[in-house]
Order: structure tokens, then C-alpha cells, then sequence
């Protein structure tokens, strides 16, 4: 496994780690950009970081809305961006098809919420033997995402996470309830997203919008509830992203929202230990 990896499992790390990256690999430049200065800004506050994109974008409400550059582009950025910057990386799988696609690419392979009850795909991505993240569903109970770690582990694999993004409201709206993070993180290695938890989803215009002001918001719930994880997505430019534009945070945010992040958990586990 990945020594950063290796770090994560083993809870070896002072505050929390961190996921971050673009919503999908959109050009080589934009990524290595953002995993140079994530890295840069992580080594200085001893957070182990993985780098996040995903390979394509295959849940996307219309038929015209961006799905990625081509599969061997993508993924030929993410395999240079592990070696570049000797960096783990993760992205998101959405069929069995995919895990042989990705695996010489990525260090952690994630399964994204509405596909976290598919038993088929979360076996095939543990029998890699790398670590595997389940975002929990928006209709799924902290609780109800234990099973989910247990398919992981049912091939022999012990490295899973789990992440929290909020639970469906309403027709375009996701409600965080700190209670599933402390269900699933008695048991699990727990990451918060605090990007798609400030999603809203199932606009009229057949593109999700958001509120990356309550990131840093998002970010405190899942520190405070039990996460040991961050997963967040930032582009130098997220006006001009080719997807989820309106629930990314700029990169230039992120360096204070994780140092102010870093000073919470600090003090949390001064007194929770």
C-alpha cells in the first residue's frame, strides 16, 4: 500500500487527511496545478493528502453535460500526477469494467453514493486489494453503511472508508446529520465531503448548483461529529469548470479554510483524545 496510505490506515496522523482535487480531470495543466499546491500546502501543515479527479462523470442529469475528456486521457493524467508529485490518487468507478481501467492509475478507489449498495462493484474494486472509499448514499442511514465496509472486508480487504455527504430533503436539497458520522466512525475510518454536502441537486436547468460558502461549515460538522477524513474539491477557476462549477471552492481558499480545519481538530483531540 501507499505510504501515505499506510499513514491514514494506521490513524499515524496528527489532525485529519485530506481528499481533494477537481470534480473530473478536465486538462493535465489544471491538475498538476492543483496537486502542486495542495501538496505544497499539506506538507506544511502535516496533512496526509490524496489526490482526487474523476476519470469520467457518468451520473450527470441531461445527455449533453460534460463527462470527461476520454477515459485514456484521464487516466493517463492521473498516473502522471501519482508520479510527479509521489502522490497517492483516487477516483470514482461506476462499473465492474472500470476497476481494470483504473487500477495501475490509482492508490484508493472510491464507489460514489448511488451506487453504494452495488455489491458487484465494491467486491471488484476490494479484490484489488487497494483501499476503498463508499460514499454513503443520500438514502442510506450511517448505519446502513456498515454492511457496505462488511462486502469490502468479505474478500479479505481490511482498508475501507466511508463518506458522509448529507441526506436527501426535499426535491433539491441535502440535509448533514452529525449523527451518521459518529454511528459510522465508531466502527469506520470516516471522511466528511464537504463539497457535495453543500450540493443542490436536481435543478430545473439539468445542472447541480451549490454553496461552497458552507464548505468550511461542512468541514467543522464532520470534524466535530467524528470524522478523521476531509474529502473537498477546488479549481484555480471554478467558474470556468466543466463540472460542478457552482460547488467547488477556489483553490486560493483552501490553504486558510485548512489551517483553520486543522486548528479545530487539533483542539478536539486535546479533549476527546
Amino acid at each position: 500500500m501507499n505510504q501515505v496510505l499506510d499513514t491514514i490506515f494506521k490513524r499515524q496522523f496528527e489532525s485529519f487527511f485530506l481528499i481533494a482535487g477537481p470534480c473530473a480531470i478536465e486538462s493535465s495543466e489544471t491538475c498538476h496545478q492543483i496537486a502542486g499546491e495542495m501538496k505544497e500546502i499539506c506538507i506544511g501543515l502535516e496533512i496526509p493528502y490524496i489526490f482526487k479527479g474523476s476519470f469520467k462523470k457518468a451520473n450527470r442529469t441531461k445527455v449533453d453535460s460534460f463527462k470527461g475528456i476520454g477515459d485514456a486521457e484521464a487516466i493517463s493524467i492521473l498516473q502522471s500526477i501519482k508520479e510527479a508529485f509521489d502522490m497517492p490518487t483516487t477516483t470514482d468507478i461506476h462499473e465492474v469494467v472500470d476497476v481494470s481501467l483504473v487500477a495501475d492509475a490509482v492508490d484508493l478507489i472510491q464507489i460514489p453514493a448511488f451506487l453504494c449498495r452495488q455489491t458487484d462493484l465494491i467486491l471488484a474494486a476490494a479484490d484489488t486489494g487497494k483501499p476503498v472509499n463508499i460514499k454513503k448514499g443520500q438514502f442510506m442511514s450511517g448505519a446502513s453503511m456498515l454492511y457496505g465496509a462488511e462486502k469490502v472486508r468479505y474478500v479479505g480487504n481490511e482498508n475501507v472508508m466511508l463518506t458522509e455527504r448529507g441526506n436527501s430533503f426535499g426535491y433539491s436539497d441535502l440535509i448533514v446529520d452529525g449523527r451518521n458520522v459518529d454511528v459510522m466512525s465508531k466502527q469506520e475510518l470516516v471522511v466528511m465531503d464537504t463539497t457535495h454536502a453543500t450540493q443542490r441537486t436536481n435543478q430545473v436547468k439539468g445542472v447541480s448548483g451549490g454553496n461552497p460558502e458552507e464548505i468550511e461549515l461542512m468541514g467543522k460538522i464532520g470534524l466535530c461529529s467524528g470524522a478523521l477524513g476531509i474529502f473537498m474539491e477546488v479549481h484555480p477557476d471554478p467558474s470556468k469548470a466543466s463540472s460542478d462549477a457552482g460547488s467547488m471552492l477556489s483553490l486560493s481558499q483552501a490553504k486558510g479554510i485548512l489551517e483553520r480545519w486543522k486548528s479545530l481538530s487539533t483542539s478536539l483531540r486535546s479533549i476527546y483524545g
